[in-house]
């Protein structure tokens, strides 16, 4: 698929599109399921179908803007993605807040699928993680970032757009991120509903006036509304921080797994299509994504995947002494995480043990 530079400088694909680019886009899911109804809709000969998918799709062109400065690209059958939930308050985000001209990565997890593409290990980076951002190249605006030490994870996407939330990663990481793909608010809320929500069972009562979500104990299918206001939430589970709520999110995000395996895609082709049209219109991926074909390759090494082989973590975090609403990585279990993924083996529980994250009783709250 070619592509083109608008005038704001992001680079796209070429076809029809939903709305001009913005910086506003949760879960490796979306591409994983986008992608997979693509197969059977492109295979029926629905011309077009196929056309109308492909002209859904935003793309950035992720490799130019980062150039030859990455890490190695290891072609070992491994792919390493990088997702991000956009906190974009622009257009149809407007009921979440003021629009303030720019948008952070709400939630964000670099997903790890080993070679054999049987199983996946999910790392969630915390949004308030104080880490050396690199200087970097905006894939929106074209204007050169300046490093920063100590900056909050979520302003690389702020100040640089994809490009630099990816360069960020691989800095931390030193593993090359071999797509992206991000969400905003609304097109989260619209997949949860393609799907006919999303079944959680929760342990105890959530009533959060951030979030705005109220939930009795028990169980319940929750809409896309509710399902946003689950992995926003963080007042009123555990002890009320970010690294709770990201407890929340892993968990949804298994629930999301289970939904989007059991609502029978490949049995019903209006369902099929409706899912891939939704899902296509909601996120932005890099360019090596960036259509039908590109997401059905994507999508076919993927779909064996469960939530059963999926193994969900938090970066290695610690307290910052000078502030308690900001984090600070432990370097050596750091390096310990990121090694086993670089060398596409299991995270050992060694290089979380003694982390802040994955701890507390949120993760308990739903299952």
């Amino acid at each position: 698929m070619s592509e083109q530079r608008s005038s704001t400088g992001r680079i796209r694909g070429t076809g029809r599109r939903r709305r001009k680019p913005s910086r506003g886009r949760r879960t490796r899911n979306v591409a994983l399921w986008a992608g997979a109804a693509v197969v059977v809709v492109g295979g029926s000969g629905l011309g077009y179908a196929y056309l109308t998918l492909n002209g859904n799709i935003e793309a950035v062109d992720i490799d130019a803007a980062l150039g030859a400065d990455r890490p190695d690209d290891v072609d070992d059958g491994s792919q390493d993605i990088l997702v991000l939930g956009s906190d974009s308050r622009s257009g149809a985000n407007s009921a979440y807040g003021a629009d303030e001209g720019a948008a952070r990565s709400d939630t964000a997890m670099v997903v790890h699928v080993d070679k054999g593409h049987t199983s996946a290990d999910v790392v969630s980076v915390p949004r308030d993680t104080l880490v050396d951002r690199p200087a970097c190249t905006s894939d929106t605006t074209g204007r050169e970032v300046a490093a920063e030490s100590k900056a909050m994870f979520n302003t690389a996407y702020e100040v640089g757009g994809p490009a630099c939330a990816v360069k960020t990663v691989e800095a931390m990481s030193g593993i090359r991120m071999d797509h992206y793909v991000e969400v905003d608010f609304t097109g989260f809320k619209k997949i949860v509903d393609e799907l006919g929500g999303v079944r959680i069972t929760t342990a105890q009562a959530i009533d959060d006036s951030h979030s705005h979500l109220r939930l009795d104990p028990g169980t319940h299918t929750l809409t896309g509304e509710q399902s946003l206001g689950l992995v926003r939430t963080r007042k009123s589970v555990g002890d009320g921080s970010d690294l709770g709520r990201i407890q929340l999110q892993q968990a949804f995000v298994k629930a999301l797994m289970a939904q989007a395996k059991g609502v029978g895609v490949f049995s019903s082709p209006k369902t099929l299509f409706g899912l891939a049209d939704t899902a296509t219109k909601a996120v932005t991926t890099d360019s090596g994504l960036a259509s039908v074909k590109k997401l059905t390759g994507f999508a076919n090494g993927l779909k064996g995947l469960g939530p059963k082989n999926v193994d969900m973590v938090t970066l290695p975090v610690e307290y910052d002494p000078a502030d308690p609403n900001r984090v600070l990585p432990q370097e050596k279990a750091g390096r310990q995480l990121w090694a086993a993924l670089a060398h596409d083996r299991p995270i050992p529980a060694s290089a979380t043990a003694q982390s802040a994250g994955d701890k507390g009783d949120a993760g308990e709250v739903v299952r």
